[in-house]
């Protein structure tokens, strides 16, 4: 059983105009790393995950199914499984296969596509599970079926997605978690820190499937707005930013140029940047103490033999 739940897709052109005039308008230009994901762009991140460079993918589903027993035995009949930013859903299905006795599933992701395809995939593994997506950023609000609004909740945010968030708005992020879920319990995957030898390739694959992932988004704001960059004009770049504790990914103009959006111009240096993401990476001591502060404890920490990456439990205080 599904039933699909859209936002305002006004509203949500609306806002990425205005994030994209913004962005371009700074000083130091910079671009949401939200809006990478159109069909296209939640195509080639599935790609991405399959490049043996990227060690985040394959790494969290091994704790996945490492600790679902674990995260099924705590879990009461009748709980409601919130996943923010599903995706594909392909490493929730290891988690699905354990908690037999779920209310439902509610995937949240912005990409329609993808969550239709999740669904259907779903639907024929799992007959009897109900479905609720919905399309839209996963920080808005959950709204359930009348009849499952009291019960228990399990939120799920794997993928590493915390990183991509400055530890002050993860804090923040999660705080917003904590109202949507309640007195229940939340599993996170926190990438950890580690050689750069490991880490910069993750974000810079030979394949160039990260570069294109990268790129796609001047595409989608030529379709969506009318904008003019030409693709080739710029090149992907991935880099540490040890005072942050981050990678940052960057789109660097390869000479001077103008580019218009939206009936304004903007101007490019020749190497001038636009900053699009940033994943930072933790210790295990440096999330707890975000996520102490956004209310939450740490219960439990599930991480790979070389400590590359980890699955944390928290419940609420």
């Amino acid at each position: 059983m599904t039933h699909e739940t859209h936002l305002d897709n006004r509203e949500h052109d609306a806002e990425f105009a205005e994030a994209v005039i913004e962005g371009l308008g700074k000083t130091k230009k910079s671009l949401p790393c939200r809006f990478f994901y159109d069909a296209a762009g939640s195509e080639i991140f599935e790609r991405i995950t399959r490049e043996p460079e990227y060690y985040p993918t394959r790494t969290e589903a091994a704790l996945i199914a490492e600790s679902a027993a674990r995260i099924a035995e705590r879990t009461v009949a009748g709980t409601v499984l919130i996943e923010f930013g599903s995706g594909s859903s392909r490493k929730t299905e290891i988690l699905l296969s354990e908690l037999v006795d779920l209310a439902a599933y509610v995937p949240i992701d912005v990409s329609g596509d993808a969550l239709r395809e999740a669904r259907e995939r779903l639907a024929a593994k799992f007959p009897m599970l109900r479905v609720f997506p919905i399309v839209g950023d996963f920080g808005a609000d959950v709204r359930l079926p009348e009849n499952l609004v009291e019960a228990p909740r399990l939120g799920f945010f794997p993928g590493s997605t915390i990183g991509n968030f400055t530890p002050e708005d993860a804090r923040a992020l999660l705080e917003q978690f904590g109202r949507q879920i309640g007195s229940g319990r939340l599993i996170v995957g926190v990438d950890l820190r580690k050689d750069l030898s490991v880490l910069i390739p993750a974000y810079n694959d030979a394949a160039g499937s990260t570069a294109a992932f990268n790129l796609n988004l001047l595409t989608r704001i030529n379709r969506e707005l009318g904008a003019d960059f030409e693709r080739r004009a710029f090149r992907h770049e991935a880099v540490w930013n040890g005072d942050e504790g981050r990678i940052e990914m960057h789109l660097v103009s390869r000479r001077r140029q103008d580019v218009h959006v939206l009936g304004r111009t903007f101007t490019f240096t020749e190497g001038e940047r636009i900053h699009t993401e940033n994943s930072y990476k933790y210790t295990i001591d440096g999330f707890r103490e975000v996520a102490e502060g956004a209310g939450w404890q740490v219960t439990a920490v599930w991480t790979d033999p070389q400590g590359w990456f980890s699955l944390q439990e928290l419940t609420r205080n």
